[in-house]
């Protein structure tokens, strides 16, 4: 039986509701936040206030993006689905090499290695010290997605291991795969994944809206796998936008293989910080001007709600 798999616990597909495809709730102290101080996000009370509005929007579940050691905490994404009501999924796996110092061990340890501590986070728990050291101490919170990314063309060492492994933890346990994707480099993804015996519905590629080239997106459209565009906010929320301009071409072309995020991981953003538009802006203005330009509510629906249970739920 199909199910999805949230920090309270596994779900049928058909609960989550309109989903947020991909979300940064939370982003702890660490190596990350040392790079990029404006990437603060700690707080699980915000959290919850951000969430509950997005809730009163109409918002059923979000999945989280944020990897192993690289700023997660299960915990206070657990109390941010508990006090909003909202369905939280949480990642395993790798974010881009350069958010982790030298020395790490992702670039240490073989993809087989990186494959059980994926699974063990799938399968028994998300460690409640985020995989960065000195115990392993297992939460009743299980991943239910594996997180990974590339930006080099081709893929780097460290780029292609973390791949294989997350191909190797798909094969082992069912679970999803979403990736950060950077400019152009999403057939890449797809080749690698694809080869090791993800099938491209389980694949989906997140920011592909940073090349707003629809036969780029044809392409990638093309091999059956989905893609989550979250680029609005990055641009003035008006009719030249961008990713409103591709999502509204094509949503009608491939119905059930797009979806939306806020890939919201500033405060600037939201509300709680003192920010704008807000997170709730995904299914309130951005619907608004994607109808404006003539995307149906069943397109919508497909986008927010059907396509996002096939592809967030376990094989």
């Amino acid at each position: 039986m199909s199910f999805v798999r949230t920090v309270l616990g596994d779900i049928p597909p058909a609960a989550l509701g309109r989903v947020y495809a991909h979300e940064h709730l939370i982003i702890d102290p660490g190596y990350v936040l040392q790079l990029h101080p404006d990437l603060a996000v700690s707080s699980a009370e915000k959290g919850v206030e951000e969430m509950a509005a997005v809730k009163r929007a109409g918002g059923g579940a979000a999945i989280d993006t944020m990897p192993c050691d690289a700023g997660r905490n299960v915990v206070k994404l657990a109390a941010i689905s508990r006090g909003s009501g909202v369905h939280v999924v949480a990642p395993t796996g790798l974010h881009l090499p350069r958010f982790y110092p030298q020395g790490h061990w992702r670039f240490r340890l073989p993809a087989t290695e990186l494959a059980d501590l994926f699974v063990g986070e799938i399968v028994d728990g998300i460690d409640a010290n985020d995989l960065a050291g000195p115990e392993l101490r297992r939460t009743p919170h299980r991943a239910g997605i594996v997180k990974v990314a590339s930006a080099a063309p081709g893929l780097d060492a460290a780029e292609r291991a973390a791949f294989e492994a997350a191909a190797a933890a798909h094969r082992r346990t069912g679970a999803p795969i979403i990736t950060h994707c950077e400019s152009g480099r999403g057939l890449d993804q797809i080749e690698l994944l694809a080869s090791r015996g993800v099938p491209p519905s389980k694949i989906t590629l997140s920011h592909t809206d940073r090349l707003p080239d629809p036969d780029y997106h044809r392409a990638l459209l093309r091999t059956g796998v989905n893609v989550e565009y979250d680029r609005m906010l990055r641009a003035p929320l008006d009719d030249a936008n961008p990713t409103l301009r591709l999502a509204a071409q094509m949503l009608p072309e491939f119905p059930d293989q797009v979806m939306f995020g806020t890939d919201g991981a500033r405060p600037s953003y939201w509300r709680a910080y003192g920010g704008a538009p807000g997170l709730d802006y995904l299914l309130l203005g951005w619907c608004d001007a994607l109808r404006r330009r003539g995307v149906s509510q069943e397109l919508l629906d497909r986008a927010f709600v059907s396509t996002p249970a096939r592809a967030f739920s376990f094989a």
